[in-house]
């Protein structure tokens, strides 16, 4: 398993509007091959930072599946024009693991 991890900048004032436009987008990328499940959480401390995290299968689920779809463009048209600036995207591999997310 390979986690997704994004820090995302949104203007606070755009917040509301971009977790609607997320609501819509989140449809596409779970029905990629490979994708597992996401988790977007709004910090409390910095008002301005979403964090997202999403499981895939693989790396190649992520960068290749669901990159080159048709799906991430739409997905691309929703949610990029929201992050100042554009986010780092970096992927991590489990070393251990103890209870759920949910």
């Amino acid at each position: 398993m390979i986690l997704e991890h994004a820090l995302l900048q949104v203007d606070p004032a755009l917040s509301e509007e971009f977790e609607t436009a997320f609501a819509t987008a989140k449809t596409i990328i779970s029905a990629v091959p490979g994708f597992i499940r996401l988790r977007l959480s709004h910090c409390m401390e910095t008002p301005q930072q979403y964090l997202l995290l999403v499981e895939w299968e693989s790396l190649e689920a992520h960068t290749v599946d669901f990159r080159q779809s048709e799906g991430y463009q739409r997905w691309r048209e929703l949610l990029h024009r929201f992050y100042d600036p554009f986010p780092t995207v970096e992927h991590y591999e489990t070393v251990f693991e103890e209870g759920s997310w949910t």
